[in-house]
């Protein structure tokens, strides 16, 4: 794949009920069940699409930062989406900015990363 300043991968998940229970009995607490969604859920979003879509196997994670604006609500869809802002293929890496938004258009957290890619290309 050619990797392109501006190009995009974006992936919608609704988190339920049960997936925070899930959650909360992977993290050792099953009494305390979060009422929105855990940062590390959402953060697991991006993990997923620049692993597996953009830019996709071979990656290598190398930097991320994530600002949390809103809380998550469970139960609604939410949109993460990775969009490349900076190619340097002398060096093979890629800057990504990292957002998330529920159905409305709201922005609940955003960021950036920073990965290695083995082949960039000139794009």
């Amino acid at each position: 794949m050619t990797l392109e300043l501006g190009q995009r991968a974006e992936l919608t998940r609704t988190y339920t009920e049960r997936d925070m229970q899930d959650f909360a009995l992977l993290a050792g607490d099953d009494t305390d069940v979060p009422r929105s969604v855990p940062g590390p859920l959402i953060g697991g979003l991006f993990s997923y699409l620049l692993g597996v879509k953009l830019p996709g196997r071979g990656t290598n994670y190398l930097k991320q930062s994530l600002e949390f604006l809103a809380e998550a609500p469970v139960g609604e869809a939410l949109t993460a989406s990775v969009t490349i802002t900076r190619l340097r293929p002398e060096k093979h890496l890629v800057d990504l900015e990292t957002v998330c938004e529920t159905a409305d258009g709201s922005r609940i957290c955003q960021g950036r990363a920073l990965v290695y890619v083995e082949d960039v290309g000139k794009g």
